[in-house]
């Protein structure tokens, strides 16, 4: 495996490292050692797949809080997607930045995905899928989410977003943690801002 740091700290680009020959080809998607070798998370305790039918599907952008925040390593198995990361880590020197790839079933990579960091997808292609690994169980009373749309994130899409669940449409504009109390205060005064 050969992996890429992103501009997002603990973020990594993972390629596969392809051993060819006239069969076709052999490589690794997940090893606990090459993982551990580069600090990242290497438990796995859910395998999943989501299947997009259409072009213009946007899922996410989702996290789960602690004790059960997890790191997520993305692999597109059909089609093309455009995947999205947002570290949310309040000390992160990244915090509230974004960071987009294009995950396609052709050119084989992953994104390995860090705890604290928001994540989502929009299908480029109709019959777009997915498959990923998460280091924790899924958690409802713990998931979290920012809208795809949030101006704080402004993040550029590279196709228009046409189908989207009412969850993910529902989330509040997030607040950075600097700002939380200016909006407790506008939230007690009544003040909209």
């Amino acid at each position: 495996m050969i992996f890429q740091e992103t501009p997002i700290p603990g973020a990594f680009i993972v390629d596969l490292e392809k051993h060819e020959d006239e069969r076709g080809y052999f490589g690794r998607v997940w090893c606990s050692r090459e993982f551990k070798g580069h600090d990242l998370n290497p438990n796995l305790a859910q395998a999943n797949v989501s299947f997009n039918r259409k072009r213009g599907t946007m899922r996410g952008l989702h996290h789960q809080l602690p004790p059960h925040a997890e790191t997520k390593l993305f692999k597109c198995t059909g089609g093309s997607i455009y995947d999205v990361i947002v570290d949310l880590r309040e000390d992160s020197p990244k915090y509230c930045t974004w960071y987009g790839v294009e995950l396609s079933a052709e050119k084989e990579r992953c994104l390995y995905v860090p705890e604290g960091c928001a994540h989502g997808y929009v299908a480029l292609t109709d019959g777009a899928k997915i498959l990923y690994y998460t280091s924790e169980d899924y958690s409802p009373e713990l998931e979290r989410g920012i809208r795809y749309d949030d101006p704080l994130f402004d993040i550029k899409w590279p196709v228009r977003i046409s189908v989207v669940s009412e969850k993910d449409r529902s989330w509040p504009d997030y607040v950075p943690k600097e700002h939380l109390g200016d909006f407790i205060e506008a939230e007690q005064t009544g003040d909209s801002r």
